[in-house]
């Protein structure tokens, strides 16, 4: 059983961009959108170190995160935050994805 590393540092960087919204702009729409999706994708990422084939909330989060920012990132054309973060939960994505298709190892 491996802990899933990408995962958690991937919760850690959406939940500190939730918190640096807030410290920044005193937003707590941002604050509560970090902390929540930050959330999810640490509980996935601990669902996917207990078992690698449970990804749904991680794929959840991540695809969430994907669409809402990756339109904001379309819309207003800023990297910080939008594209970082799209950037980032496609990458997830794409990880998840191949996990998903990965054959389990025979011990």
């Amino acid at each position: 059983m491996s802990v899933e590393w990408i995962g958690y540092g991937y919760a850690a960087l959406v939940a500190s961009g939730g918190i640096i919204g807030y410290v920044k702009a005193g937003s707590v729409p941002s604050l509560a959108a970090g902390l929540l999706f930050g959330s999810l994708a640490g509980l996935g990422a601990y669902q996917m170190s207990q078992d690698p084939k449970n990804v749904w909330i991680s794929l959840v989060a991540s695809g969430t995160l994907t669409g809402v920012m990756g339109m904001r990132f379309f819309n207003t054309g800023k990297f910080m935050p939008a594209g970082l973060i799209a950037g980032a939960s496609l990458l997830m994505l794409g990880r998840i994805g191949m996990k998903m298709l990965q054959k389990p190892h025979q011990p």
